[in-house]
């Protein structure tokens, strides 16, 4: 993959995609935008990927929101385009039939917090620190943050997190379901792996069906989504991988699952 603000590394099923600005913060530019756009569908889409971490260049931070140099140049309609090329990337990895795991190195701000929001599962270093802070800016999230993190934590902590701008800590950030976990800085790469290595694991058909039922059910009512459960409940029983689950379990064996 031809990309000059990331490197995309893929062993063993896991691909790694690491956002490398580390002099700027890894601050995203319009490039990075573009560059995970094209990135992000194509692991996707990848027969050879199973699961895929997101993380940053350095110790520092993680992404420090998007680079202010470039948004300070933006009109209305440019930050319109540039919002919805963003919001696009981070549907993209939220309706991923592959799990993304964001491994959160240090400062996710910004942009770099609406990005680790859009993973299905974020681990965090000790480090790491979390925001919103676009309004000291004078602006909003544009990236899809003010929806997330609602629905992440609740509107309270939400909008306490927008309105003020500031920045809480990766322990606060576990204690408000933010982050799924909270690890040593030097464990973290190693954490995100094992998290990768056991989802690679499992059945490719079912994890795509499980996060469509839980993404797609929170936009319903309960009748309904309990309907849509039921609807991909059944849908799991044409899949090979179900009669190769079951049929492992019995047999008291490791399964293999082919993701058909």
């Amino acid at each position: 993959m031809n990309t000059t603000t990331l490197l995309v590394e893929i062993k063993d099923t896991i691909a790694t995609i690491t956002v490398n600005r580390p002099s700027a913060m890894n601050a995203m530019t319009l490039t990075t935008l573009q560059e995970l756009d094209v990135v992000v569908q194509q692991l996707s889409a990848s027969t050879e990927v199973r699961a895929v971490i997101i993380t940053g260049a350095g110790e520092k931070a993680f992404i420090a929101g998007g680079d202010i140099a470039m948004l300070r140049e933006l009109g209305p309609v440019e930050a319109r385009e540039l919002a919805l090329l963003a919001q696009g990337v981070c549907t993209t990895i939220e309706q991923s039939p592959k799990p993304f795991i964001a491994a959160v190195n240090g400062y996710a701000l910004g942009g770099g917090c609406e990005l680790a929001m859009s993973c299905d599962i974020r681990i965090a270093a000790e480090h790491a620190r979390f925001g919103q802070p676009e309004v000291s800016i004078g602006t909003l999230p544009g990236f899809g943050g003010s929806q997330r993190l609602p629905r992440l934590v609740g509107k309270g902590r939400a909008l306490e997190m927008i309105l003020t701008g500031d920045m809480i800590d990766a322990q606060e950030a576990w204690r408000i379901g933010l982050v799924n976990k909270v690890v040593p800085s030097a464990e973290l790469m190693a954490a995100a792996r094992s998290l990768a290595t056991k989802l690679a694991g499992k059945s490719q058909m079912a994890l795509k069906l499980c996060k469509e039922v839980v993404t797609n059910g929170l936009e319903m009512d309960l009748q309904r989504a309990c309907s849509y459960e039921a609807d991909l409940f059944a849908l799991s029983f044409a899949t090979a991988d179900q009669q190769e689950g079951m049929t492992a379990f019995l047999e008291k064996r490791a399964p293999v699952f082919t993701g058909r």
